[in-house]
């Protein structure tokens, strides 16, 4: 059943992750019209508690029919319209951990709520107009967050930092519209229309839609992270480079070649961008089989990776065996990590090819040069076009492909004036960009894309 059509139904889930022996509290949600009324036959509240709106009591919950207890917990208590689903809403605060959390849901359903579906709550905000839909896609954003920026940017568009532009653009959009259709229906009673208006007020909203898609590959960026792949041949010290670098023992560290056999990661934040680092094995020739296929998972993450850091041994310079390795990585975007500087005096005459633009130098073993490979990464993403405008907030795919439709169609209105069409033809375009830009806030959307969007929240959200 589409979650649109439950309206209505009281839904419960449970809204905090539950990890075994390791969460302190677990929330269970009950949103709808019988959210109360549940509430009232599983929650004692001993004493002289009142049972009002914004208000937590302190309790226990048991089974209404055996009267077995089930938890020392708490109530909050949100009633309609106050609430973050502008439904009654009651959350049940108790022991974290499955089986409590999962036995106080339960009880829920046998009281008449059904299970929520993922994102439900969220939907029936957006629906009941507390939310529009980049809000509802930023409070996703939010719980996904694999770094402070991006946390920051999906926060301000929770706030509704990207509605407000988009909301003057579709005010301005509509005037011009209403300005066109009066001349169309009363040509006879108006003043003539200022064209010169009309084309400057539409190259002012072009400008302004392209600032906002210049925050989508920065937005792409922050929510997915950037791979990058540390390759190179073995013992030139790409485990060592990982361990500084993630300040932890991720890798084994020896003197014998060929140790790490599998890809390595580890999750770390360069600039505010999550990134993904990948130690690979050492790429040679060997007959050793599990190394053989230690080699080909790293090949495999280095065509996959955004970002390559070939290194080399300073020490023993550019070898016939780093030029096979950059044979192999040369058509990816790539930084030349020069490692174990601290074992020669100099590097300046270190040859490696005019091809390679971006070098490092570092000593791992030693926690140097980290600062600078993190800054030639930040301006290797940066020359990639990986970059917003001055905002607050970045778009994402969704987005993106609306404002980029309600964009074109605002260029072919121009080139409809410049061809000097009737009127009749302004408008059809003018319609098109308002309503994509309806798109991006959801004044205008389609329940099968509303199902698309919600299902990739998080159920208890």
């Amino acid at each position: 059943m589409s979650q649109i059509l439950r309206q209505g139904v009281t839904i419960a889930g449970v809204a905090t992750a539950v990890v075994p022996e390791q969460g302190s509290i677990g929330i269970v949600r009950v949103s709808g019209p019988e959210a109360i009324a549940i509430a009232r036959t599983l929650f004692h509240a001993p004493g002289k508690q009142a049972w009002e709106t914004h208000r937590i009591l302190y309790g226990y919950l048991r089974h209404p029919q055996t009267k077995q207890l089930v938890d020392e917990a708490l109530l909050l208590i949100m009633k309609a319209p106050r609430s973050y689903t502008r439904e009654d809403i009651i959350e049940f605060h108790c022991h974290g951990g499955m089986i409590v959390v999962q036995q106080v849901l339960q009880l829920c359903l046998e009281q008449g709520a059904v299970l929520a579906q993922p994102g439900e709550f969220t939907l029936r905000a957006f629906l009941h107009g507390r939310l529009d839909l980049t809000q509802a896609e930023s409070i996703a954003d939010l719980v996904g967050a694999r770094s402070p920026e991006a946390a920051q940017r999906a926060l301000a568009g929770s706030m509704g930092k990207l509605a407000q532009p988009i909301r003057k653009l579709r005010s301005r959009c509509l005037d011009i519209l209403a300005q066109i259709e009066a001349r169309i229906d009363f040509d006879e009673d108006l003043p003539p229309l200022d064209e010169a208006a009309v084309i400057a007020s539409i190259e002012e909203m072009v400008a302004e839609l392209t600032d906002i898609l210049a925050t989508a590959d920065r937005g792409k960026l922050l929510r997915k992270g950037l791979k990058v792949a540390i390759v190179g041949r073995p013992n030139v010290g790409k485990s060592s480079l990982l361990n500084a670098w993630s300040r932890s023992d991720r890798a084994i560290v020896t003197d014998l070649p060929g140790t790490t056999r599998d890809v390595v990661e580890s999750q770390l934040v360069v600039r505010g961008v999550p990134v993904q680092v990948l130690d690979t094995a050492g790429i040679r020739d060997t007959a050793d089989r599990v190394e053989k296929i230690g080699v080909e998972r790293s090949c495999i993450a280095a065509k996959t990776a955004d970002l390559v850091l070939l290194t080399i041994d300073a020490e023993a310079g550019w070898t016939p065996e780093d030029e096979v390795v950059y044979s192999q990585v040369s058509d990816q975007p790539l930084i030349l990590v020069i490692n174990k500087i601290d074992l020669v005096e100099t590097i300046d005459k270190l040859f490696y090819p005019k091809t390679i633009t971006r070098a490092v130098a570092t000593a791992a073993t030693q926690n140097q040069g980290i600062a600078d490979l993190e800054q030639a990464i930040s301006s290797a993403v940066n020359a990639g076009n990986i970059k917003a405008a001055n905002l607050d907030f970045a778009i994402n795919q969704r987005q993106s492909d609306a404002l980029t439709k309600s964009q074109t169609y605002l260029q072919q209105v121009k080139a409809t004036i410049a061809e000097r069409l009737p009127l009749d033809f302004w408008t059809i375009d003018l319609r098109g960009a308002f309503h994509a830009l309806s798109e991006v806030t959801g004044e205008e959307v389609t329940e099968s894309m509303l199902d698309h969007i919600f299902s990739r929240f998080c159920i208890g959200k």
